[in-house]
């Protein structure tokens, strides 16, 4: 049985996984795109090790940043994990708001073997230009991506020049069955609350040492990485630049996390059967109902 535990940000999806995972002898798989990269730890908000509380946990922290990971290698990775527990009769706690990850380890999708391509000829575009690019090679895609979602858009054109394929064409309707006997909740939420937490957790991550973390990352990797495009460091980027004050990047990783928790409010609605849950209880009563029923 596989348990997600998925939804908005800071709903508390962390601590629910883990107190599920203890409670049925379960494991944890991470469904973050940005939690598999190491080093990326404050703007992630990625999960000390120690909060795990001995709970095994896959997928976490094992890519570098300058390894552009890709959806379709996550899929390889996560059905590996998964087919391994369960096939030592392990429950499995798949942990993430990354719909699209989630999508793909669990459901049908079928993606082509990525071929290397070298996309450096795009670092030097401004935001419109590269967008540009896009509209030119996939017209659908670019409709639905914003000119200054960088990474979204770099995502589309290698898409484009690893598979042969255009993003617009990989299936985001709602799969009528997972592949895996499955089961999606998230904690319950209040929008509001929800908004004040992410103000919260994004001073906190300041407060933490978010700043220095990515000028870290930056003088180690550059400033064009995949993984650096993750809310939280590309606004500081532009600080680092000069482009923006820190004032105004902070404030902007807030509105892009509030954006960012709107979109993952409306994709977890649209495309998974969620059960909204106030506690692991409610998730055991739940899951044992759809055993007998």
């Amino acid at each position: 049985m596989i348990y997600v535990i998925t939804g908005p940000t800071c709903t508390g999806k962390d601590a629910i996984a883990i107190q599920l995972a203890k409670s049925i002898g379960g494991e944890i798989i991470n469904a973050d795109a940005f939690h598999v990269y190491k080093q990326l730890d404050i703007g992630t908000s990625k999960p000390r090790e120690e909060s795990f509380e001995d709970v095994e946990h896959h997928l976490f922290d094992f890519v570098s940043p300058d390894d552009p990971y890709s959806i379709a290698r996550y899929q390889k990775d996560a059905r590996r994990v998964i087919d391994e527990l369960l096939a030592k009769n392990i429950p499995v706690v798949m942990l993430g708001g990354s719909g699209l990850y989630i999508k793909a380890a669990l459901f049908d999708y079928q993606f082509r073997e990525e071929k290397p391509f070298d996309m450096s000829s795009y670092d030097n575009l401004t935001n419109n230009d590269l967008h540009q690019q896009l509209v030119q090679i996939d017209p659908h895609s670019a409709k639905d991506i914003h000119p200054n979602n960088r990474r979204r858009v770099l995502r589309a054109l290698q898409i484009y020049h690893t598979q042969g394929i255009l993003k617009s064409d990989i299936p985001t309707q709602k799969s009528e069955k997972p592949i895996y006997r499955c089961m999606f909740f998230g904690p319950d939420f209040d929008r509001g609350i929800v908004y004040l937490r992410i103000v919260e957790r994004v001073n906190h991550m300041v407060s933490a040492g978010l700043f220095k973390e990515v000028k870290s990352l930056v003088d180690q990797y550059g400033d064009h990485q995949q993984a650096l495009h993750a809310i939280g460091y590309k606004e500081v980027i532009e600080a680092i630049h000069g482009e923006v004050s820190k004032e105004e990047a902070v404030q902007n990783i807030i509105t892009n996390t509030r954006h960012y928790a709107k979109r993952q409010i409306t994709f977890v609605r649209n495309q998974f059967a969620m059960h909204w849950v106030k506690s692991v209880d409610d998730i055991i009563r739940i899951a044992n109902h759809g055993k007998t029923s």
